[in-house]
């Protein structure tokens, strides 16, 4: 028998193995949980990705996702302390919050959307005689709008740009976006301004015409290829400072999942599960181009502190907003 042998060891060691398996164990599956407000739209698709994928996994996160009907609802439970990102936010609600509140809401990621990169579109019923915005003058006395006032204010600017009056030229109604496509296909309005993915689910079932798309690029900033950054992945100012190092894994995530979308069109398999866009239309819905913040360009932030500036003039955000000071960079 070895010197160095002791009887009973084998059982000790065996013990101590157990112990560390069980540390490994638990550890493994000790996951930080993130609070997410999900709105289900094509715009919420890195959230979608990094779910599916397994890139929140890979950081040791996991999301608990709750399902909001509108960035109204998710901000209120960004106040509230019951969420710590979203999925997709609107800009001009947000930075009304931080004027009141001082910096509660900074982006990791915003979402452009122009002609290209489509979100919002001019919709005309089935029979009128239009194939521009400017057509409208004169026919359409009854518009919908997306809801809420940056929607409707945007939808009453563009139509304003095109040398409509309201009250001369045309009626609007502030419309729930699921109320679209069956508004619409009644005929129940003359023309629509409408968000993906209404717009591309209006086409493809003949309930509407597109008149023109992207028109916010193209009429209030000026520029056709102009990016209109209206939403973006947002994050808590009390999640980045109190859960560093969960903020910070959160972001490789959420970048790697831009990424992924970037490169590879199958991303958008995730939209059938997640989002109420009909299967055989994730392909063809429309996508914002989404942007990191590191990865804004001196034009990106021309065009966005332009779309803010706008915003501040029609009242739609309560004051004046400097864009550069909400976007943050966690992961580098």
């Amino acid at each position: 028998m070895p010197r160095d042998f002791k009887p009973g060891f084998g059982g000790v060691f065996a013990s101590l193995l157990a112990a560390l398996l069980v540390v490994l164990a638990t550890t493994a599956k000790a996951a930080d949980q993130v609070k997410v407000g999900v709105f289900p739209v094509s715009s919420a698709l890195p959230f979608f990705v990094a779910v599916e994928r397994g890139y929140f996994a890979e950081q040791g996160i996991e999301p608990v996702p709750t399902r909001l009907a509108s960035s109204t609802l998710i901000i209120q439970s960004f106040l509230s302390g019951d969420l710590e990102t979203a999925s997709a936010l609107v800009t001009t609600e947000a930075f009304n919050v931080n004027l009141m509140t001082k910096n509660t809401i900074l982006y990791l990621s915003i979402n452009g959307q122009n002609e290209q990169n489509r979100q919002e579109t001019f919709v005309v019923r089935k029979g009128l005689d239009a194939s521009s915005i400017k057509d409208l003058k004169g026919k359409a006395t009854k518009i919908m709008s997306a809801s809420g006032p940056a929607n409707v204010a945007f939808a009453k600017a563009v139509l304003k740009a095109n040398g409509l009056e309201e009250g001369k030229d045309y009626t609007m109604t502030d419309l729930a976006l699921n109320l679209h496509v069956s508004a619409m296909t009644a005929g129940t309005f003359d023309a629509g301004f409408t968000l993906e993915p209404a717009g591309t689910m209006l086409k493809a079932n003949g309930g509407a015409a597109e008149l023109e798309g992207g028109v916010i690029a193209t009429y209030i900033l000026g520029r056709k290829d102009a990016m209109v950054f209206a939403a973006g992945g947002a994050i808590t100012t009390k999640f980045a400072r109190e859960r560093p190092d969960v903020a910070r894994r959160y972001a490789i995530a959420w970048r790697k999942a831009i990424e992924t979308i970037d490169r590879d069109p199958s991303t958008r398999e995730a939209l059938k599960a997640n989002t109420s866009v009909p299967p055989e239309l994730v392909m063809k819905v429309g996508l914002p181009k989404f942007v990191m913040a590191d990865q804004v360009t001196t034009q990106n932030m021309a065009d966005f502190q332009k779309y803010m500036d706008f915003a501040t003039a029609q009242g739609i955000v309560k004051g004046q907003v400097d864009v550069t000071k909400y976007l943050v960079t966690l992961d580098k």
